[in-house]
C-alpha cells in the first residue's frame, strides 16, 4: 500500500507551547502549515501537567508581548476571567501568568484553527530523509500506518530534538557530566482551606517536610515542597515530586519514573491530608499521565547561549525574546533544587536567533528547549513564554526564508527582530532598548 504524502510549506513537529507559536507564526504570514503533535493536546507541559504557571512572562515586570500576551489577554478577557497575573511563591521569579488550564487549551486549538493550520494528533515523525544536507520529507506515523511529509522547511519544536539528531545536528546530552534535571510528576489538591494552609511563613513547607521525611512518609528529596495556589480557589497545585537520574530520551526509564512518581504523589496527598492546615477535606486529583522531562538534547546552533552571557545581561543584535528567569536547575545527579538570579536585579538578556539554527542544514530550525545553550543558560531560558516567542520568531524566519529562497541561516536578522517587534513583541531591537 503506498503511503500517504502530505506536501506543506512548513512542518512543525511539536504542539508544546514552542510548536504552537511556530505554527501561528508561520501560517499568519500565508505559509501552508502541518503541525504534527504525538499527544492529543496541544500545549506541552501546560496541557498534561495541570497548574503549571507560564512563569518568566515578565522580565523586568513588563510581558515579553507576542503570542504569549495575545493568549494571555484572550483568556483574561473573558466572563469570568480564565487569568490573570500573580506573584510568584518561588524566590527570584517575578510574576508569572496563572490560568485555567482547560480553557486555555480549547483557546489554544482555536487560534491554531483561525491561522489555518493543520493539525495531525496522535502522530509522530519517526525519521529524515536527506537531499545533500537539505531535509526533502519527514517519515511520519500514526494510528492509521506510515505517512510522509515533504515540507521546505522543517521546525523541529519536539523538546527532545529526534529529527534534527537524526538529520546530523550534533548535541549534548545534560550537562558535562551528561547529567539531565530530574522529572517532575505533578496533581492537584482540591477543597483546600487557603486560609489554613498558607498561614505559615515558610513558602516551603519545610519544617512539615522534615517531619514526613524523618517518619519515612515522604521521600528525602521532599525537603521542599512546592505548593501553589490554583488558579481555581481552594485549588492547589503540587509540583513537589522530582525524580533523579532519569533519561527522558529514554521511554522505559520515563514510565518507570513516573510510577514511581505516582507512589510519591500519592504518598504527599495522604501526608498533606493528615499533617498540614487546611488539606485536612481536601483530596487528590489531575495526577498528571506522565512525567515533565525538562532536559535531553541541546543541539549545537550557529551561537551557544552561555551563562557568561546571562550574566554580562547581553542584549543581542538577533535577539528574538527577552528573558530575566533565574538559573532553575532542578537536581542534576545529587544536586539541590536552586533558583539563584542569573543576572544583577534589573536587569535582562535576549536569547538571540542564532540559537535556534543548525550551522549546515539550509531548511532546518528548532525551538523550545532543544535549542544551543549551555548548562546554566538552559536553565534560566526554558521558561514556557520564552518557548512560545522561540517558536514565534522560527514561524517568522520561515517565511522571510521561503519568500527570499534563501537558507535559514541567511534571513537577515534586522528584517526579522523589526517583524517581531511589528507582532507585539518587547525589548527587541536597538532602538527600544535605548529608548529604556
Amino acid at each position: 500500500m503506498a503511503k500517504d504524502s502530505v506536501q506543506t510549506d512548513v512542518l512543525v513537529i511539536g504542539g508544546g507551547t514552542a510548536g504552537f507559536g511556530a505554527a501561528i507564526a508561520a501560517a499568519r504570514q500565508g505559509l501552508a502549515v502541518t503541525l504534527l503533535e504525538a499527544t492529543h493536546k496541544v500545549g506541552g507541559v501546560m496541557a498534561f501537567c495541570p497548574g503549571m504557571p507560564w512563569g518568566g512572562a515578565y522580565p523586568m515586570d513588563r510581558i515579553i508581548g507576542g503570542l504569549i500576551e495575545e493568549l494571555t489577554d484572550r483568556l483574561a478577557a473573558m466572563d469570568p476571567p480564565a487569568a490573570e497575573k500573580r506573584a510568584s511563591t518561588l524566590e527570584n521569579f517575578g510574576p508569572e501568568i496563572i490560568y485555567d488550564h482547560d480553557v486555555a487549551t480549547l483557546t489554544m486549538f482555536e487560534m491554531l484553527e483561525e491561522a489555518g493550520v493543520q493539525i495531525r494528533l496522535g502522530a509522530m515523525a519517526i525519521a529524515p530523509e536527506m537531499a545533500g544536507h537539505s531535509i526533502s520529507a519527514v517519515q511520519c506515523c500514526d494510528r492509521h500506518g506510515p505517512f510522509t511529509v515533504k515540507p521546505k522547511i522543517v521546525i523541529d519544536c519536539s523538546g527532545d530534538g529526534d529529527i534534527s539528531a537524526k538529520a546530523g545536528v550534533p548535541y549534548a546530552l545534560g550537562d558535562a557530566s551528561g547529567n539531565m534535571m530530574a522529572v517532575t510528576i505533578s496533581f492537584f489538591m482540591m477543597g483546600v482551606d487557603w486560609d489554613r494552609a498558607f498561614a505559615d511563613s515558610d513558602p516551603y513547607f519545610q519544617a512539615y517536610a522534615s517531619k514526613g521525611i524523618a517518619e519515612g512518609r515522604l521521600h528525602a528529596d521532599l525537603a521542599q515542597l512546592y505548593l501553589m495556589r490554583g488558579f481555581h480557589p481552594g485549588t492547589v497545585f503540587c509540583n513537589s515530586v522530582h525524580v533523579r537520574g532519569v533519561d527522558g530520551t529514554d521511554p522505559v526509564a520515563v514510565a518507570a519514573a513516573t510510577q514511581e512518581g505516582r507512589r510519591r504523589c500519592h504518598q504527599l496527598a495522604r501526608f498533606l491530608q493528615s499533617e498540614v492546615p487546611g488539606f485536612t477535606e481536601a483530596h487528590m486529583a489531575m495526577l498528571s499521565p506522565t512525567v515533565g522531562v525538562r532536559e535531553t538534547r541541546k543541539l549545537q546552533g550557529v551561537y551557544r547561549l552561555t551563562g557568561a552571557d546571562l550574566a554580562c545581561a547581553t542584549k543581542f543584535a538577533d535577539g528574538i525574546v527577552a528573558c530575566d528567569n533565574p538559573v532553575d536547575d532542578v537536581m542534576r545527579a545529587e544536586g539541590e533544587m536552586t533558583h539563584h538570579a542569573a543576572l544583577e536585579a534589573g536587569q535582562f538578556y535576549t536569547i538571540p536567533f542564532r540559537t535556534l539554527l543548525p550551522e549546515h542544514i539550509p531548511n532546518l530550525m528548532f525551538a523550545g528547549r532543544i535549542l544551543s545553550a549551555d548548562p546554566v543558560a538552559f536553565a534560566s531560558v526554558r521558561g514556557m513564554p520564552q518557548c512560545m516567542a522561540m517558536g514565534q520568531a522560527t514561524g517568522t524566519a520561515a517565511a522571510l526564508a521561503l519568500r527570499a529562497n534563501v537558507p535559514v541561516q541567511e534571513v537577515p536578522h534586522a528584517q526579522l527582530v523589526q517583524m517581531l517587534q511589528e507582532q507585539g513583541l518587547n525589548r527587541l531591537g536597538t532602538a527600544e532598548l535605548a529608548a529604556e
